[in-house]
């Protein structure tokens, strides 16, 4: 796309074009032809602060080197060698709004949106498995739609220390907005299973968030991830607390409510959708979450999500191809069953997890993340598989 199409973007999810536009790599050096000789005069090394690109990336050498750019931290990766010409998801759907039972762009066209979910901000975030690098990795390599930004509330996360965690969660809303990537902003309350226990924290996160970034035409907010242990009636009665407080700042907010029976509809806990049917949520522009993992959860979930999507509107905002605890072996099959059953009805997803935790739900290696070396040669398997799913038919 032309640079006049993305100035037009940049301004609508509130960023500048000296943010958008890729750098300039001309006259510099590219791997392995390298800027310094030895006494011989054979090119063999980078100094300390010499540019090389790779892989239409440009690094700075942090010190004397002889490794390859953008696999140590010998590197720092300063950004990407592109032409401005990537329409990025926001330049090709604008504000998105519900519409019926799916999520439509800005010229009311049902879509999908296809992408990744963080792992907990408090382990695996800002400066960790989130940065410049990984972000284009995801936005620009993986042609993703959107990005789930994971803030735990309790197990070290942001009731530890709210300032902290809101500051880093904006600066990643920032690092999203800027490549044109949509933004899933979850609030990963877990245990207590009841989102109401947290509901002074959520008032006060979403206020701040939604304050911080209400210029923003990118961002899609979850108010309660995986609710369990606890009524649709009691979850209900949460969101009409909570929506609220979101709709006083942003009116035209789209905004995820998480279904009871950890995001399953009731199913993993004895109810069903007919709970939420006969109580619905009582706003527009709102979507029900559904969660599943694929080795775990087979045909009978497959099957309240297929009749769940076609009375209410879904997102699929966490779901893995292994068991319910994000580990163990993944179920190609089931796994593509669900894909298809999600690509027929374009309902949108995220996957967990963008991280190199040990599990193998998490898709990069260990130590990834540590060395900034978002390769293909770094996923495990099941990070294979998402590449393609995510790129498919890009």
């Amino acid at each position: 796309m032309k640079s006049i199409n993305l100035t037009a973007a940049a301004l609508a999810v509130g960023l500048g074009m000296s943010q958008a536009q890729a750098i300039t790599c001309d006259g510099i050096n590219t791997y392995p032809d390298w800027p310094q000789t030895n006494w011989q005069g054979a090119p063999t090394h980078a100094n300390t602060n010499d540019k090389m690109q790779h892989q239409n990336k440009l690094y700075q050498a942090n010190w004397w080197t002889q490794s390859e750019p953008g696999t140590s931290s010998a590197w720092q990766y300063l950004g990407r060698c592109d032409s401005n010409t990537r329409i990025t998801p926001f330049e090709r759907h604008g504000q998105l709004s519900v519409c019926d039972t799916g999520l439509c762009n800005e010229r009311q066209e049902k879509i999908q949106l296809r992408g990744m979910s963080s792992h907990g901000l408090q382990w695996y975030g800002l400066g960790k498995c989130l940065t410049d690098l990984s972000f284009d990795t995801l936005a620009v390599d993986w042609q993703a739609d959107i990005i789930r930004l994971s803030m735990y509330v309790q197990e070290g996360g942001y009731a530890t220390n709210p300032e902290k965690f809101t500051d880093e969660m904006n600066k990643l809303i920032d690092m999203a907005s800027q490549r044109g990537l949509y933004v899933l902003v979850d609030w990963h309350q877990l245990t207590p299973g009841d989102p109401n226990a947290n509901l002074e924290l959520a008032k006060r996160f979403f206020t701040d968030i939604v304050t911080a970034n209400k210029h923003r035409k990118n961002i899609i907010y979850d108010i309660a991830n995986e609710p369990n242990n606890v009524t649709w009636t009691a979850v209900r009665e949460y969101s009409e607390q909570i929506i609220p407080v979101i709709r006083a700042i942003q009116s035209d907010a789209i905004v995820l409510v998480g279904t009871h029976g950890w995001a399953t509809f009731g199913h993993s806990s004895g109810g069903s959708v007919e709970d939420v049917l006969n109580d619905p949520v009582p706003f527009n522009n709102i979507m029900y979450t559904f969660h599943f993992y694929a080795a775990s959860h087979q045909d009978s979930y497959r099957s309240v999500l297929d009749k769940a999507s076609d009375l209410l509107p879904v997102f699929v905002s966490e779901w893995g191809a292994q068991n319910y605890d994000g580990d163990g072996s993944n179920d190609r099959i089931s796994t593509q069953k669900y894909i298809d059953l999600m690509k027929r009805k374009k309902i949108s997803w995220t996957n967990w997890n963008y991280s190199d935790d040990f599990r193998s739900g998490a898709i990069w290696k260990r130590n990834t993340c540590a060395n900034q070396n978002f390769v293909d040669s770094q996923l495990k398997e099941s990070g294979v598989w998402l590449k393609d799913w995510i790129g498919e038919g890009r």
